[in-house]
C-alpha cells in the first residue's frame, strides 16, 4: 500500500478531483459528509452517531470513517485512537492498517512493526508489509544516528494554526509561500479542513506577519506552490480548474510575467493535458528547464517527477515533458521539487523513509545521469510528511571547514508533532554544520576496485480478496503467485523464466536499456510492467544498486461480473465521458494482453425511472462502452453489450429509501469474462 501523502497534497490536490466544487444539498449526516469529502463537518457529526450506534458493526464502520477523516486533515494520534476502536469492534484488517501507519508516522516504530507483522499473518500474506517492518528497524537508527549531526531545526515564527507550506525565496529575501490561514481570499471555507482556500503569502522570515503576495494571482480558490524565474520575472503556480464548464478541477500549472508592481494575467502552460494533476514547478538555475509533478498514467505510478525545457522554435515555447529516471521516480509518489544549484531536493514516499514524505537530494553527474537519491535523515525528516525543502549555502570561507562552521541554511514543511508547531503543515528553518568529528576508523586492507552492477528483484502476485469467490469484495494485499512464467524484452532479447512458491525472480540489468515483462500463469490474466535503466548514474557509495517490479496477476472468474471503477454518464446520456477513458484504457489493455479471452460488456441503472428507459438507456450505455474498447483495437466479436436497467441492483432498497450512495452502487457498468 503507498503510504500517505501530505496533508497539503490531499488538500489541494484529492479535494481539487473530486471536493473542490460546493455542494449545495445542506449536510445532515456524518456518513453524507465523509462521502462528500467534508472531513471537518463529518468528524462530529460521525462522533454523535457512533454514540448512538447499537451493534459493534456499525460502531466499527462510524469508528474507521471518523480514524479516515482524522487521517486525511494530518491528526495521526486521533486517527490511531479511532481505529484502534474500529477494530475492536470487528471492522477487520483495513482498520488494523490505518494503525499500523499511524503509528509510523507517530514515530512509535517498534508497535508499528509488531503491528505489521500481525496484519500479514492476519491477511496471509508476509511478504505485503516486509518493506514496511524494515523500514522501521532502519528508521529508528537512523533516529539514534541524528545526535550531533550539525542540523538544527526550529519552527518559524510566522506560522499559523491553519496550513502553512512550499516556501520559496523571493528577490528581497522574503518567503513566499502557500497557506490557508483567515486572511486567504474569498469568504468560503473549505469543508475538508474547515480552513480558508489556499492562497499565496509573503513575509519577511523573522516576522510573525504575513501578507497576501499579490492580489491579482490569488482566486477564491486554490493556489499553491510556486516558483520564480532566476531574475523574478517570471512566476510558475499550481491553480485548481476544470477543464470544461461543470467539470471536477484538476491542478495545473499557471504562467505569469512580472508587470510594473505587480503580475500580469496568469496562462497556463501549454503541454498539459486534461484530466491530469500538475502541480510543485522548479525551474533549473539557469531558468532553461522547469521540473513538476505530475500523475501522468505514463509515468511509473502515483505521482512523478518530470522536466521540460523551453523551446523558442516551437509554437508554444516549450518542448515535450520528460520522465525523469527509476531511480527517483517510484510506483508510489515523487512531489515539490526544488533547486539549490546543481542539487535537487525531492520529497518521496516511494523510496525508504522514515513514515509519510521523506526529503531527499539527487544531482546530476558528468555522464547526464541522476545520481542515487540521498535520505536527509533526522532531524529534518521525521515520521510525519516533510517536504517543500529550500537552502541557501553560507558564504565561502577561506581555509578548510572546522567542527561547527555553516554549510546552509534554509525552510522546509512538515506536519509533525513537535513542541513548537503551530498546527496542521508548519514551515521549519534549518541550520547545518560541520559536526564533530567521529573517530578514526582503521582501514585494515584498501578496498578492492568497484565492480558496478544494477540488480532487478521482480515479484509475480495474486490479490488476496476479503471474499476469495467474490472479485468485487474488497482487497486485503497481495501475496505471491506460484508457478508463473515471466517473458523479458530488452535490447531485442527475449528470455523467459518461472517463479517458485515465493513469486521471486532476478535480472542484472544492462546500463541505458529499456526492460519489458510480461507474466502469465494458466487460470489468470496476463499482464505487464516496464523498467528503464536510462538517466540512473553509477553511485560509488552503492555500487551494487537494487531495485523492484511487481506484476500482479488477476484471477479469472469466467461468467461472474466485475465492476468497473469511475465509469459515470451524465443524466440521461450515454457517450464515454473523458473521465471514463482511463479505466476503458485499462481494460482494453488487459484485452491486448489476453487475446484468447471474450468479455461481456453490461450496464445497470439505479431504480428510478421506469424500466423500459432503464433498458434502454443501460444497453446504449454498454454499447458505447464496446465502441470505446473497439476504437482501441478490440476485434468487435469479443465483446457483446447488454443493458440490465434496474432489474439487477448490486444493493436492495426501497427506491424511495436508498441513499444516493446504495443509488450510484446501482448505477454501475460491468464486465464479465465469457466462454
Amino acid at each position: 500500500m503507498p503510504r500517505s501523502i501530505s496533508t497539503y497534497l490531499l488538500i489541494f490536490v484529492l479535494t481539487a478531483l473530486a471536493g473542490a466544487c460546493t455542494y449545495t444539498i445542506r449536510i445532515k449526516d456524518g456518513r453524507t459528509a465523509y462521502e462528500r469529502k467534508q472531513y471537518d463537518t463529518a468528524i462530529p457529526l460521525l462522533e454523535k452517531e457512533f454514540g448512538k450506534a447499537k451493534t459493534r458493526t456499525e460502531k466499527g464502520q462510524l469508528a474507521f470513517q471518523i480514524a479516515d477523516a482524522h487521517r486525511h486533515n494530518g491528526r495521526d494520534a486521533e486517527s490511531l485512537k479511532w481505529f484502534s476502536l474500529a477494530y475492536e469492534n470487528n471492522y477487520g484488517p483495513e482498520a488494523l492498517k490505518g494503525q499500523a501507519y499511524a503509528l509510523k508516522k507517530l514515530e512509535r516504530y517498534t508497535e508499528a512493526q509488531a503491528l505489521f507483522k500481525d496484519l500479514g499473518i492476519e491477511i496471509g500474506s508476509p511478504y505485503e508489509y516486509r518493506k514496511e517492518i524494515t523500514a522501521c528497524t532502519v528508521a529508528e537508527g537512523w533516529k539514534t544516528e541524528a545526535k550531533d549531526n550539525g542540523w538544527k531545526v526550529e519552527s518559524s515564527p510566522f506560522n499559523s494554526s491553519q496550513n502553512d507550506y512550499s516556501p520559496v525565496y523571493y528577490a528581497d529575501g522574503r518567503l513566499v509561500f502557500s497557506s490557508d490561514r483567515a486572511l486567504s481570499n474569498g469568504d468560503s471555507e473549505y469543508k475538508w479542513t474547515g480552513n480558508k482556500f489556499m492562497d499565496l503569502f509573503i513575509v519577511e522570515p523573522a516576522e510573525a506577519s504575513a501578507q497576501i503576495f499579490d492580489g491579482g494571482l490569488n482566486s477564491e480558490g486554490n493556489e499553491g506552490t510556486m516558483c520564480f524565474s532566476p531574475d523574478f520575472t517570471e512566476i510558475v503556480f499550481a491553480r485548481a480548474v476544470g477543464a470544461y464548464k461543470g467539470d471536477d478541477q484538476y491542478c495545473k500549472l499557471f504562467i505569469a510575467q512580472r508587470a510594473g508592481d505587480g503580475w500580469g494575467t496568469p496562462r497556463p502552460l501549454p503541454f498539459q493535458r486534461d484530466k491530469i494533476n500538475y502541480f510543485h514547478p522548479a525551474l533549473s538555475p539557469d531558468g532553461r528547464t522547469l521540473y513538476f509533478s505530475c500523475n501522468d498514467p505514463e509515468g511509473w505510478g502515483g505521482y512523478d517527477l518530470w522536466s521540460v525545457e523551453r523551446n523558442e522554435q516551437s509554437e508554444s515555447g516549450w518542448g515535450a515533458p520528460k520522465l525523469l529516471s527509476r531511480n527517483i521516480n517510484t510506483p508510489g509518489n515523487e512531489v515539490f521539487p526544488s533547486f539549490s544549484g546543481d542539487t535537487l531536493y525531492f520529497s518521496s514516499d516511494g523510496l525508504p523513509g522514515m513514515g509519510g514524505l521523506d526529503i531527499f537530494r539527487t544531482y546530476k553527474t558528468q555522464r547526464n545521469a541522476w545520481a542515487s537519491p540521498l535520505n536527509l535523515k533526522p532531524p529534518v525528516n521525521s515520521g510525519a510528511d516533510d517536504f517543500g525543502f529550500i537552502a541557501h549555502n553560507a558564504p565561502t570561507r577561506n581555509g578548510p571547514l572546522q567542527p561547527g562552521d555553516l554549510i546552509r541554511t534554509g525552510y522546509f514543511t512538515s506536519n509533525r508533532t513537535s513542541t513548537d508547531s503551530r498546527g496542521g503543515d508548519d514551515i521549519y528553518f534549518f541550520e547545518q554544520r560541520i559536526p564533530p568529528p567521529k573517530p578514526v576508523e582503521v582501514v585494515v586492507e584498501p578496498e578492492p576496485p568497484k565492480e558496478y552492477k544494477m540488480i532487478l528483484d521482480g515479484y509475480v502476485l495474486e490479490k488476496i480478496f476479503s471474499d476469495p469467490t467474490d472479485p468485487n469484495s474488497k482487497t486485503l494485499g497481495r501475496k505471491p503467485l506460484e508457478g508463473a512464467s515471466v517473458e523479458i524484452r530488452f535490447a531485442g532479447k527475449t528470455q523467459r523464466v518461472g517463479v517458485g512458491a515465493d513469486g521471486f525472480f532476478s535480472l542484472e540489468l544492462s546500463e541505458n536499456t529499456d526492460y519489458s515483462f510480461s507474466a502469465s500463469r494458466e487460470g489468470y490474466l496476463s499482464n505487464s510492467t516496464r523498467f528503464s535503466t536510462a538517466g540512473i548514474a553509477r553511485d560509488p557509495a552503492n555500487p551494487v544498486q537494487r531495485f523492484e517490479v511487481e506484476i500482479v496477476l488477476d484471477k479469472i472468474f469466467r461468467n461472474r461480473e466485475i465492476v468497473l471503477e469511475n465509469i459515470y454518464y451524465d443524466f440521461d446520456k450515454w457517450d464515454i465521458r473523458p473521465d471514463a477513458e482511463p479505466t476503458l484504457n485499462r481494460l482494453a489493455n488487459v484485452l491486448q494482453q489476453n487475446p484468447d479471452i471474450n468479455i461481456q460488456l453490461g450496464s445497470h441503472t439505479d431504480c428510478r425511472g421506469n424500466d423500459d428507459y432503464n433498458e434502454s438507456l443501460s444497453q446504449k450505455r454498454a454499447q458505447s462502452a464496446v465502441n470505446y474498447l473497439i476504437s482501441k483495437g478490440i476485434a468487435t466479436e469479443r465483446l457483446s453489450a447488454v443493458g440490465y436497467g434496474e432489474s439487477q441492483p448490486a444493493v436492495s432498497c426501497a427506491c424511495n429509501r436508498c441513499t444516493e450512495s446504495e443509488h450510484q452502487a446501482n448505477r454501475r457498468t460491468t464486465f464479465k469474462i465469457v466462454e
